[in-house]
């Protein structure tokens, strides 16, 4: 890493905009969640099974489910974006 006395400006710089990524990087439990509903509400609306023999319910998006109802954001919204990516449809940009 350069050594910040030659440009102090640019490494002030720097260190704000990795600060302001770090703060938007870090979402909120309330922001967590509501990605977790979103997701599992767009893949029941685009993968629900309703045919007579289709196997029942789909067991990654029940856990996914579940580990978002127990705080577990982040596996549940990984769970559901694989699952969302592995039905080729699209995932929304998070907020």
């Amino acid at each position: 890493m350069r050594n910040c006395s030659s440009a102090p400006v640019l490494c002030a710089l720097a260190g704000f905009l990795l600060s302001a990524a770090a703060a938007s990087a870090q979402q909120t439990n309330e922001q967590l969640a509501a990605r977790c509903a979103e997701l599992g509400a767009l893949y029941d609306r685009y993968n629900t099974r309703r045919s007579e023999g289709s196997g029942g319910p789909d067991m990654i998006r029940l856990g996914a489910g579940i580990d978002c109802q127990k705080g577990r954001y982040q596996q549940g919204i990984k769970a559901l974006e694989d699952l969302l990516q592995r039905n080729r449809v699209p995932i929304p940009p998070a907020n």
